[in-house]
């Protein structure tokens, strides 16, 4: 674990920006922890983002921008209209680094390209935080893919909109232009090193989690396995309801905790059964938490799952995958699985469900890492530690 930076390491004039909203879940949740740290350490100077749903921090230092014209866009496609409150929110926030005085700049992936060319002009440091993976997602790709080029080929009204999405490119180019990038697991820092970019300008900042508020439970009079998420494809929720349907457990149910996308509906009808329980999205998870025997997250791609941090705090034994995160420690909290592997998912949900006694240990051992390592403090501290060392290394 990092050890805390003294304030005169620390940069004295933050601009914060990220196109979600500060407080609430999710990303809205990690802002919200990422100002309060800024806050509390006396160098928060301005933050932009979509909406403020949080009191802790004075508005005066948050601009909302909910009212935005770009709001007037929402009839475009999911992508399109994302990608134009992207581009809004970094001319927003260019302005305001143009006519204001800041010392340190920190964005989201995707939301501050022309605040980042200005940030590297002015020579302010900035840090730049990835939600998922390197954009390539680990692999090697041609400076345009047959789809990029497709769309730069495409009829002049279909380029107008296409316009409105943030490229590949333009996102690469930020890497290239930020001090440090933040980035979440240790499966996420090895796509951007796969795509030539140094460990030394990845700084390691994995997720906290709320220990007051996810604690344990008493266990359930039957094994209970529960999944929190959205019901998608990339999660891995297919693949487990393959593997707890050829499983057929006795004294047994699965709940799957989030909201339900088209695209997983086939899986459910086809694998679904009386032992699979579909709770649909819950404002509080730890109270399914506390009912469970076992958290399952079988994502395919992903930062570090929050959730998988909640459900260790909740002292849950959890099954995973690398690419999850590194909230699951392989034989010690819980197990680690390959992706998209419905045979070694049920092996593991299989080997656990007939050893109670581990399952207790592992759960017991998962909440102790998250209550030493693994709180919104740690995470508060790790931040601090990422704004000096990129003050550092921009001097």
């Amino acid at each position: 674990m990092s050890s805390p930076v003294t304030p005169p390491a620390l940069p004295q004039r933050l601009l914060y920006s990220i196109s979600a909203r500060i407080g609430g879940y999710g990303l809205d949740s990690d802002s919200f922890e990422a100002l309060r740290a800024s806050h509390r350490a006396g160098i928060l100077a301005q933050a932009v983002a979509y909406d403020n749903r949080q009191r802790e921090i004075p508005g005066a230092l948050i601009t909302s921008l909910r009212w935005h014209p770009v709001r007037l866009l929402s009839f475009l496609g999911s992508a399109h209209y994302y990608g134009a409150k992207k581009h809004a929110l970094d001319r927003f926030t260019l302005g305001l680094l143009r006519r204001g005085t800041f010392d340190l700049f920190h964005s989201w992936s995707g939301d501050c390209l022309q605040t980042l060319r200005e940030a590297r002009a002015r020579g302010i440091p900035s840090v730049l935080e990835i939600p998922t993976w390197h954009r390539n997602k680990g692999k090697i790709k041609p400076a345009l893919t047959k789809t990029e080029r497709e769309k730069l080929a495409a009829p002049l009204h279909q380029r107008v909109l296409h316009s409105c999405l943030v490229t590949r490119q333009q996102v690469m180019e930020e890497y290239d232009l930020a001090s440090l990038i933040l980035v979440l697991s240790e499966k996420a820092a090895e796509t951007f090193t796969i795509a030539g970019i140094p460990r030394e300008k990845l700084f390691l900042l994995p997720r906290g989690t709320d220990t007051e508020r996810f604690t344990p439970g008493p266990p359930p009079p039957l094994f209970r396995a529960v999944y929190t998420g959205a019901l998608l494809r990339r999660k891995g929720v297919h693949v487990l309801l393959e593997a707890w349907h050829h499983l057929a457990l006795k004294n047994a149910e699965l709940v799957l905790v989030g909201a339900v996308h088209p695209e997983i509906q086939p899986a459910l009808d086809r694998f679904a059964g009386p032992t699979v329980k579909v709770a649909g999205f819950a404002p509080r998870p730890e109270e399914h938490y506390r009912q469970a025997s076992i958290h399952i997250f079988p994502s395919s791609c992903e930062g570090s799952a929050k959730v998988t941090y909640d459900a260790a705090a909740c002292g849950l034994a959890q099954i995973t995958t690398r690419e999850s995160g590194d909230a699951v420690v392989d034989g010690v909290t819980g197990l680690v699985v390959p992706p998209e592997n419905p045979d070694a998912l049920a092996a593991a949900i299989e080997h656990l469900h007939a050893r109670p006694e581990l399952l207790a240990t592992m759960g017991a051992a998962a909440r102790r890492r998250m209550v030493e390592n693994f709180t919104w403090e740690h995470y508060r501290q790790r931040l601090l530690t990422a704004y000096a060392q990129a003050a550092q290394r921009a001097g």
